[in-house]
């Protein structure tokens, strides 16, 4: 960070922000030096306004602040990649990015939603809200977890063999979601089975 060029924008410097959830991209603003200082103090998202020509820290008025995760700078040291936890709407539209309710998405941002849908089953482990399934599967304890996989796993077999490519896609999306609340109840999590994937396949390479 001491390397950033900031005489390349007079000062400033363009700041990309990114869900370090789901990866989608939340917004661009501009940082100075002051900016990026308060930034990495506060563990809250600052800019330099350009409009009120002073620092303004992201959700200062609405709530929805920037919790910072990681900063990055590009290989020319005049641009940043801010990855945050936003704790509202992005935009001051009120829209989840400040391209609107429905961003066009990569596939990378697509799959990133395993871990957003395994941080809400953890949530539902942690409160066991009253009326909802993954509570009344909890309660019925580990067995019927596991036993639901096989179910889920059997329906998605079956109707590979028989059925149409969207009753595929919703049992596999059963499937994968009750393999997310098993992983959790074992202790375990999608990350790991991911990095047994890739050891796998650096083996086979």
């Amino acid at each position: 960070m001491k390397e950033l060029h900031w005489d390349k924008g007079n000062g400033l410097l363009p700041a990309i922000v990114q869900d370090a959830g789901s990866g989608a991209v939340l917004m661009l603003g501009y940082m100075n030096r002051e900016a990026l200082a308060a930034t990495q103090a506060s563990g809250r998202v600052t800019f330099w306004s350009r409009s009120k020509r002073r620092l303004w820290t992201k959700g200062e008025a609405s709530g929805h602040y920037l919790e910072l995760k990681h900063i990055a700078a590009d290989c020319d040291a005049d641009t940043l990649l801010i990855l945050a936890a936003p704790s509202g709407p992005a935009c001051h539209m009120g829209t989840p990015t400040c391209w609107g309710e429905d961003p066009p998405q990569s596939a990378a941002q697509q799959t990133a939603f395993l871990g957003q849908l395994e941080r809400v089953i953890m949530q539902r482990i942690a409160t066991r809200p009253p009326g909802s399934y993954t509570a009344k599967l909890l309660a019925e304890g580990t067995r019927r977890i596991a036993q639901k996989v096989g179910e889920e796993g059997l329906e998605l077999a079956l109707a590979g063999v028989a059925q149409s490519d969207r009753e595929i896609i919703g049992e596999a999306a059963d499937l994968l979601y009750h393999t997310l609340l098993l992983l959790r109840v074992k202790g375990l999590s999608l990350s790991q089975v991911i990095a047994e994937l890739e050891a796998r396949h650096a083996g086979a390479a």
